[in-house]
């Protein structure tokens, strides 16, 4: 199957050199864009959104529709794999996601399996569904959550200021948290081995919630489960499209994460982007790191903010402009033109 005809991000990625630096937006299908809602309200729901190919694909390409981006992303959410295995996921207007059955106890950790990929059927087919939308235009990225940020909603039902139960348990009992992790880490190898069979370019695994640990625990409950998903698809067809990892909160362990087998590093907003650059970019591209609260500001501010991250990104190959987090909801969608316009023209002045 024949390469986009944007590659950038893709050879970023290998860390060779680009005209300019590639830019694409964590969370860039969103509340944030009108149309984006409208498709939503015609779903009826979220899940339903999700769960229509068609929708996804549609609500997709609607950010590049705006802006000249260099990349899709599926239109899915981290926790369809908890689904899949009979949590019961759903979506409240107004509150994040919960899970009906949450695990909590030995008996329902030991029933913890790896479920039937089938049962994901409708992300691979909105994956496809997009990739023929898309018409190689830009690469599509695919991607799912974290082994240990999967655990964090699997206990405790829903998202959480401090996820106390989940760190109390890999205190008090760490065989059971090894065990959710596990099968994780087993279940989100496998889908995406799956996306990427179905027309994904790149995959990214969004480990939220591992920058809540200490750092021991930290490698224990989510670098190790993150190597090892890694390390699985390195052994099967998917070998050789490239990964990226995003560990939020996660920036005192950069040297560790470099190492964990992805082709690329996202940094959350936090990270001293220029120091991350000159200590590891030798090894593993970087992607980032803009504050996502910039957006919500004016064109003149977001410009000024984009050029000071081009800057500490410097011109060494292997760079991927991004936020430290998702577009956030409230964000107006001319200061995201405003920052897709800055990055192309400043850092091709570069």
């Amino acid at each position: 199957m024949p390469g986009p005809a944007n590659d950038t991000l893709l050879r970023a990625l290998r860390r060779e050199a680009t005209p300019y630096t590639p830019i694409w937006l964590m969370r860039q299908a969103g509340r944030y864009l009108p149309e984006y809602n409208a498709t939503r309200a015609r779903a009826g729901s979220f899940m339903a959104l999700a769960k229509t190919p068609s929708l996804a694909a549609e609500v997709a390409l609607q950010p590049l529709a705006r802006f000249p981006l260099d990349a899709a992303i599926v239109f899915s959410d981290i926790l369809t794999v908890p689904d899949a295995m009979g949590l019961g996921l759903s979506f409240a207007d107004g509150e994040g996601p919960r899970l009906a059955r949450p695990v909590s106890d030995e008996a329902t950790i030991a029933a913890l399996a790896v479920p039937d990929m089938g049962k994901l059927r409708y992300v691979f087919d909105a994956v496809a569904e997009t990739r023929r939308a898309l018409a190689g235009r830009v690469p599509l990225i695919g991607f799912a959550g974290g082994p240990f940020t999967l655990a964090c909603y699997m206990i405790e039902g829903g998202g959480s200021s401090d996820f106390a139960a989940v760190r109390k348990m890999a205190y008090a009992r760490p065989d059971l948290l090894d065990r959710i992790v596990d099968v994780n880490a087993r279940a989100v190898a496998a889908y995406l081995q799956e996306q990427i069979a179905a027309g994904a370019d790149a995959v990214m695994l969004f480990e939220t919630w591992g920058g809540l640990l200490p750092a021991d625990l930290w490698r224990r409950f989510a670098l190790s489960p993150m190597r090892a998903v890694l390390a699985r698809l390195a052994t099967t067809d998917a070998a050789g499209v490239p990964t990226i990892v995003f560990a939020k909160g996660a920036g005192a362990l950069q040297d560790e994460l470099a190492d964990c087998g992805a082709a690329g590093l996202g940094l959350d907003w936090t990270v001293d982007l220029g120091a991350a650059r000159r200590r590891i970019g030798h090894r593993v591209a970087l992607q980032g790191n803009l504050d996502p609260v910039v957006l919500l500001t004016e064109p003149a501010t977001v410009a000024r903010a984009a050029q000071s991250v081009i800057k500490a990104a410097g011109s060494s190959p292997g760079f991927i402009f991004n936020l430290g987090h998702g577009v956030l909801p409230a964000t107006p969608p001319e200061n995201v033109a405003a920052l897709v316009e800055t990055v192309h023209r400043v850092s091709k002045m570069a």
